[in-house]
């Protein structure tokens, strides 16, 4: 088993999640994976980073599918015996032209940004070895969302007592009401998205807490981050910020030294902590 540390960021063969993995190679002492759905597209993206004298490994990992989660897992556990830095950046948005009806929307971006990057956590939070660092790239479209939420839902999204059970439930709930075209009466903003992303940020805010709770003395640090808006096949040419200057938080996040004790639980934007 090696005893070299390891670093895997999801949805990372372009855009924010391939600049990530190229920064991470000239700055992690250790190894970095790179993971795509798609076998030809990864292996494509570390040729291109070994053009640049970069190491990256390649691992396929599609976070629809808890299989391909699985084995993941298995391997870094065989491999490595755990996980050191684990970049939860793989992530969908539907174009703002799209026709597809918003109900199918909420329920696909729903099921990749949310509950794919939940199985995610479920089946390699455990593995995260003590002063590990775990970074969910989320977006400050959750924040603009949840201020667009009925009074009722901001006061459930902000609760620190609210359980991952509760949260599952009210991100189930989203996409049901989108089906019976009821989310707007229901309190919801118009943005699936955005929800999507209220659900990133709230879990990773559960999460902190449950490692304090019962991994306190590992010094885990797990936070959410908005990469700021990028110019990447999804937000579109018109964006201000480079992919280089998207990783810059993220990989600010997954660098913290081993004395920080924080931040912990938090939504960072620009490497700010930001008010939730």
């Amino acid at each position: 088993m090696s005893s070299v540390p390891v670093a895997v960021v999801t949805g990372s063969n372009k855009g924010i999640g391939f600049a990530i993995v190229q920064a991470l190679c000239k700055q992690f002492p250790g190894d970095v994976y790179l993971t795509a759905r798609d076998p030809g597209r990864g292996q494509e993206a570390v040729a291109k980073l070994q053009k640049e004298g970069l190491h990256p490994f390649f691992h396929q990992l599609d976070i629809d599918d808890l299989q391909s989660i699985r084995a993941l897992r298995d391997f870094l556990k065989e491999k490595y015996g755990g996980l050191n830095v684990l970049i939860n950046n793989a992530g969908i948005a539907f174009k703002v032209h799209d026709t597809a009806p918003f109900a199918v929307q909420a329920e696909v971006t729903m099921k990749t940004n949310f509950f794919g990057t939940r199985n995610v956590c479920n089946e390699l939070l455990p593995l995260v070895k003590p002063y590990g660092k775990v970074v969910n790239v989320s977006s400050m479209v959750s924040s603009s969302a949840l201020k667009g939420c009925s009074k009722e839902l901001q006061q459930k999204f902000r609760s620190n007592t609210i359980t991952e059970d509760e949260l599952v439930e009210l991100m189930t709930k989203f996409v049901e009401d989108t089906k019976k075209s009821v989310h707007e009466k229901e309190g919801w903003p118009n943005t699936a998205y955005g929800v999507s992303k209220i659900g990133v940020t709230v879990l990773s805010r559960i999460q902190a807490r449950m490692l304090n709770e019962k991994r306190k003395g590992d010094h885990i640090l797990l936070n959410a981050c908005c990469p700021g808006w990028v110019r990447t096949d999804m937000a579109g040419p018109k964006a201000p910020k480079s992919p280089e200057e998207g990783a810059e938080t993220p990989v600010y996040l997954a660098l913290l030294p081993s004395d920080a004790d924080g931040p912990h639980g938090q939504f960072l934007s620009d490497k700010t902590v930001q008010t939730w």
